[in-house]
């Protein structure tokens, strides 16, 4: 079995993209921010900050949530900071390091997490070691540091690597031990000096497995219960061996259950077949994957769902009774709307006539429900029906049972959902009505079109 946290399974994670959050304090505000509430653009700011998290930390705990994770902050020219200039310096428009060490106090004493994001692959064109070749090209001494195939540097036509087509993000060489050994240090400072308790790798398969190796076992040393998870949008299971990340962000899984809820690609049948297949082959690792229906790099859920908010409150239930991690996008509680990036990084609706309450409460029941079961963060998992669209499944750790049963399809009509168990009654979640089972089944005589249903084994 790999060791991971202890912590970790039960963590409810919330993603903060700072700039879009809250505005906690006007003195850090760039020049010229927008109106809270703008479109976004790729340039612009709205003045959200760290002391603006900190000032809403009592919101992000009665959602459940006991752990965040924050886009980069480390100063960059950019609204979304993966340009990074200065990895030992957190941001000025964030506040600085002195707001980063009162956010941090305050989750501490609050039982919560905060994980940051370390963007290795790539830098900003004006970090150190890029300015220098800039100026000295083949004679500095950072030249090795990236890959460079003719001076004078170029963006027109490019002659460097960069991450993607993006000129201003040039992508560092670790195959230099001086770029590996710079960055397990940058690592390693953020843990030791301020206490992180986590790192978010941002698109790690760009780098050579063996930093990852040697960049878990300094972080490890200097925190064991250090959380690792990394970007993958594929195939992950290499990452979760032992050797580099305790977890990945579970794209694989985000598309199964769009499949199912939205496009109708998959039956319930299917999904479950696929979701089993998946966990599966990830054994133990499943419990730590970093499972999500949106980032700051999708389109926003509710958006994908054309604002049915019945077939969205599907995806969460799914999201949230899966074995894993849940991870909620800021402002997908309330139902915030957005195309992809830049759409996607609206600032958060506060005002409450604004919030879409249904998926609010369903989301918060659901996390309390998690937050109150060993079932949903360590239980295993089991299918016990499906058809056409009309899936049930079990979660169970000792004697401890959560059955969900979800319909994304038609109205059905007499269904039995076995629920193998010796069990003759479960309550239903949240009502506490109960639920009799007959000859080890569950019988509807109607089940509605985009609809769920949950029962536990004890009163929740």
């Amino acid at each position: 079995m790999i060791k991971t946290p202890d912590w970790v399974r039960e963590a409810v994670i919330y993603q903060i993209f700072p700039d879009r959050f809250y505005n906690g304090s006007d003195a850090n505000d760039p020049p010229g921010i927008a109106e809270w509430g703008e479109q976004p653009s790729r340039d612009n700011y709205f003045g959200g900050d760290l002391e603006g998290i900190a000032q809403k930390l009592d919101y992000i705990q009665s959602l459940g949530v006991n752990t965040i994770y924050l886009t980069p902050i480390f100063s960059a020219p950019s609204n979304h900071k993966y340009d990074t200039r200065d990895y030992y310096q957190v941001d000025d428009v964030f506040g600085g390091a002195s707001a980063l060490n009162r956010l941090l106090l305050d989750m501490h004493q609050r039982g919560m997490k905060l994980i940051l994001d370390g963007v290795f692959n790539h830098c900003g064109e004006e970090f150190f070691a890029f300015q220098d070749v800039l100026k000295k090209g083949k004679s500095s001494t950072f030249s090795n540091w990236f890959n460079i195939f003719g001076y004078p540097l170029s963006k027109n036509p490019l002659n460097y690597n960069c991450c993607g087509d993006a000129s201003y993000l040039p992508k560092l060489n670790h195959a230099n031990p001086e770029v590996n050994e710079y960055f397990l240090e940058v690592g390693k400072y953020w843990i030791e000096e301020f206490d992180i308790d986590g790192w978010r790798l941002d698109v790690p398969f760009k780098i050579q497995k063996r930093f990852w190796k040697d960049f878990r076992k300094i972080i490890k040393t200097a925190k064991k219960d250090t959380f690792l998870f990394g970007e993958v949008w594929r195939d992950g299971r290499t990452w979760v061996n032992g050797e580099t990340f305790d977890g990945f962000t579970n794209y694989s899984l985000r598309g199964l259950i769009l499949d199912y809820c939205m496009t109708e690609f998959l039956d319930a049948e299917d999904y479950l077949y696929e979701a089993n297949a998946l966990r599966e082959s990830l054994g133990d690792a499943a419990y730590c994957m970093v499972n999500l229906l949106g980032s700051h790099d999708t389109t926003r859920l509710l958006t994908i769902f054309d604002e049915d908010v019945n077939r969205a409150l599907l995806a969460w239930v799914l999201l949230l009774t899966e074995v894993g991690i849940p991870l909620i996008y800021y402002g997908d509680e309330v139902g915030m709307l957005g195309n992809n990036d830049p759409d996607c990084r609206r600032t958060m609706i506060w005002e409450e006539n604004k919030k879409n309450t249904r998926i609010y409460n369903t989301i918060r029941s659901l996390i309390s429900l998690r937050e109150n079961s060993k079932a949903l963060t360590n239980g295993t998992f089991e299918s016990l029906f499906s058809f056409v669209g009309v899936a049930a499944y079990k979660r169970h750790y000792q004697n401890e049972e959560i059955i969900v049963v979800m319909n994304a399809r038609d109205d059905v009509h007499n269904i039995r959902i076995p629920v193998r168990s010796t069990r003759t009654t479960y309550y239903d979640y949240p009502s506490k009505n109960v639920v009799n089972v007959k000859d080890g089944e569950i019988l509807f005589s109607y089940f509605p079109a985009c609809d769920f249903k949950i029962f536990t084994s004890k009163i929740v």
